[in-house]
């Protein structure tokens, strides 16, 4: 076996493993995000039902579904999260051989900057192409809508823009902070400052992961079932009917939940010294 096929192999088990360990522990968050997210499109939730916030949700979850339930969709979530993560990392260090080959960080920082943005997108968008199937499923099973019909399970790859906005950002400033720091950081300052640029790529991405999640809903509904025809009919129905605040709605949990994803980069950079 080569020293590349070798490299690729431990970005992808590094990746995996961290981002298995993390999407567990934060599950509850997730789904919290995730209802509060969809339960205007889910059928299952009418609208008496809806839950009017973080809290409301975190209470009622447990007395209506049963505890465990706060991880409904969790092994879902890690089959697909695992392959995801593993894919993002292995094929990341990839691209920044070709975008950053030669390029010096102290000299040229803004192409230094623009290198790591764009293998950050490149990594997210060639992943998704492959588990863009577990990550329907997921988002089916933690929202808990029932049976999903005989409708096609793909929305379209439109919905990559969200994607590659998150990971050129979770990853390219990320890359970029750590890359200008010392070799000797500690844990401690690389998790804060991994937390904070979760934190950013989220929110800056979280109006286009809302419609993706709307869209994916409504998947096998019929006729009169069907919400929305298009991307753009849904970004227009929320913005005319729910007003520009439901583009967020679930934000504030997704904040909490990217101590996870800051987790995984962290736990990531940790596992590959000692591979």
């Amino acid at each position: 076996m080569n020293e590349t096929a070798i490299s690729f192999a431990k970005d992808f088990l590094a990746g995996g493993i961290s981002a298995a360990i993390s999407k567990t522990a934060v599950a509850p968050i997730e789904r919290v995000k995730l209802l509060l997210q969809v339960q205007h499109a889910s059928k299952q939730i009418t609208t008496d039902m809806q839950y009017k916030g973080i809290m409301d949700c975190i209470v009622r979850i447990p007395k209506e579904q049963g505890f465990i339930s706060f991880w409904r969709g969790n092994l879902a979530n890690v089959i697909r999260y695992f392959p995801t993560q593993a894919l993002n990392f292995a094929f990341k260090d990839n691209y920044k051989k070709l975008f950053l080959d030669g390029v010096d960080k102290h000299t040229q920082f803004w192409r230094y900057f623009a290198g790591n943005l764009a293998s950050g997108g490149a990594a997210g968008a060639t992943s998704l192409c492959f588990v863009y199937p577990l990550d329907f499923a997921r988002t089916r099973l933690a929202a808990d809508v029932g049976k999903a019909g005989a409708g096609r399970e793909f929305n379209g790859h439109h919905h990559l823009q969200g994607i590659i906005i998150y990971r050129a950002a979770y990853f390219g400033i990320y890359d970029t902070a750590k890359g200008m720091l010392p070799g000797n950081t500690s844990i401690l300052v690389s998790w804060m400052i991994a937390q904070s640029v979760t934190a950013v790529a989220g929110l800056a991405s979280y109006p286009l992961d809302t419609v993706r999640r709307r869209m994916m809903m409504q998947s096998g509904r019929k006729g009169a079932d069907i919400m929305y025809t298009s991307t753009i009919d849904c970004w227009r129905k929320i913005a005319r009917d729910e007003g520009g605040q439901a583009f967020f709605k679930g934000a504030l949990s997704n904040v909490l939940r990217g101590m996870g994803g800051a987790f995984v980069l962290v736990l990531y950079d940790e596992l590959k010294k000692v591979m």
